[in-house]
């Protein structure tokens, strides 16, 4: 027997009843989006390695560590994209819309980062992103999260809580930068390899290190809050003001940093409480707006985030299953000739129906077995009687209960 090939580690098959749950959290992603102003785009899977570069930052762990990147037949250096940020600001400067045009999109699909495989953390991962770029007030950070809080709710997720903090902007963060570095340097000995690297490359990002000894040596560290000027602190404050106004609750956590370069002022993260072990961000984004003119394009304010399908998936409610309907079971050559016709005649209606067995030499037994372990909550009955009466029998799975009816007066009943 030819050995069977393996998937790849790291990778995985989503196939149903998980599918169908995926499936479920992308119509209720793409039905609040929309009633916040939101479009759908399609972006591409792969991308110029320098793309992420330059945008993500060389200095962060995604860029050094964790991207998939080959060279393709004509030595150019493209990478399977980690993050969806970057790719739609590329897709806003390449559609011709660099004068600032405001535009607000959300985006679905696969994601690639080389990481420890680990529950909720894959490296194949899908993602739901959504940026709102030419946008420059508080009102629009609020709404961005409002938003998200407004899909957790659909989707009937409880357990998340939502922290948020500022960054800053170009003008106060260099004394940030300046204080935080004086007191790593303080700490360098307790810190581990990465970090005392980051202490020269990236230092925000030692706040971000998940090691045991690295949290407890910045616990004191300054905060970034005592850094705003004057701007950004109204900013952060009308943040905050908007979503106590739509009853969205929150608390402000200082160690927030994300792990990219492009984020400015609002950082937050969509939590969850419990279920999820160490990686428990469900969602989370921020202000980046520098990245559109990084890019090549005039300055832009701009807003966005990322929602992690594979992790909301553990934390939505209920169980799915296969949404069949309805199931007919035939007895005879003629009798599957009519369930023919009418399997085909529900679907027109939008029915959702099957004839599971196909009814050919199979008993009434086995085809009710079928149905019923199909999760089917009605069968239609086909058999010489019913043939003859010009009528099908129709039977509750889950009650047992039977009834008869026409077949004109059945299907004008769906």
């Amino acid at each position: 027997m030819t050995d069977r090939v393996q998937i790849i580690k790291g990778f995985q098959d989503v196939v149903p009843p998980r599918s169908i749950k995926f499936a479920r959290i992308e119509a209720a992603a793409r039905e609040v989006f929309l009633t916040y102003g939101f479009s759908e785009v399609r972006l591409p899977v792969l991308e110029p390695t320098e793309l992420f570069a330059r945008g993500i930052g060389t200095g962060t762990d995604i860029v050094e560590k964790e991207m998939y990147t080959f060279a393709d037949r004509k030595g150019r250096s493209l990478t399977l994209r980690p993050e969806g940020t970057a790719g739609a600001v590329r897709a806003y400067l390449s559609a011709g819309l660099g004068r600032g045009e405001p535009v607000k999109w959300f985006y679905s699909g696969p994601m690639f980062r080389y990481e420890r495989p680990q529950k909720g953390r894959y490296r194949q991962f899908y993602q739901i992103g959504a940026e709102a770029i030419g946008y420059e007030g508080p009102g629009t950070d609020a709404e961005i999260i409002t938003m998200l809080d407004r899909f957790f709710k659909k989707l009937g997720v409880q357990g998340v809580k939502l922290e948020l903090n500022s960054l800053g902007c170009k003008n106060c963060r260099p004394a940030y930068r300046e204080a935080l570095v004086k007191f790593l340097g303080s700490k360098k000995d307790a810190l581990c390899e990465d970090c005392r690297r980051r202490l020269e490359t990236n230092p925000l990002r030692v706040l971000d290190c998940k090691v045991e000894g690295c949290k407890a040596a910045v616990a004191d560290a300054p905060a970034m809050l005592e850094f705003l000027d004057e701007e950004c602190k109204a900013h952060f404050a009308g943040v905050k003001k908007d979503l106590e106004i739509v009853g969205v609750a929150y608390s402000v956590n200082p160690r927030i940093v994300r792990g990219l370069d492009y984020y400015t002022r609002t950082v937050f993260e969509y939590l969850a409480i419990d279920g999820l072990g160490a990686q428990n961000a469900v969602a989370a984004g921020g202000r980046y707006d520098g990245l559109v003119q990084e890019f090549g394009g005039p300055p832009t304010p701009a807003i966005g985030f990322a929602l992690g399908v594979d992790r909301a998936a553990l934390l939505a409610g209920g169980e799915e299953s296969r949404p069949s309907a309805l199931s007919i079971v035939v007895m005879g050559d003629a009798a599957r000739e009519e369930g023919v016709r009418l399997l085909a005649a529900l679907r027109d209606q939008g029915v959702v129906a099957e004839m599971l067995t196909d009814g050919v030499g199979r008993s009434m037994k086995s085809q009710m077995k079928a149905a019923d372990k199909a999760g089917v909550k009605q069968v239609i009955i086909i058999g010489d009687e019913e043939l003859k009466k010009g009528q099908y029998t129709i039977k509750d799975l889950k009650s047992g209960e039977q009834s008869t009816m026409k077949k004109g007066d059945f299907l004008k009943s769906l």
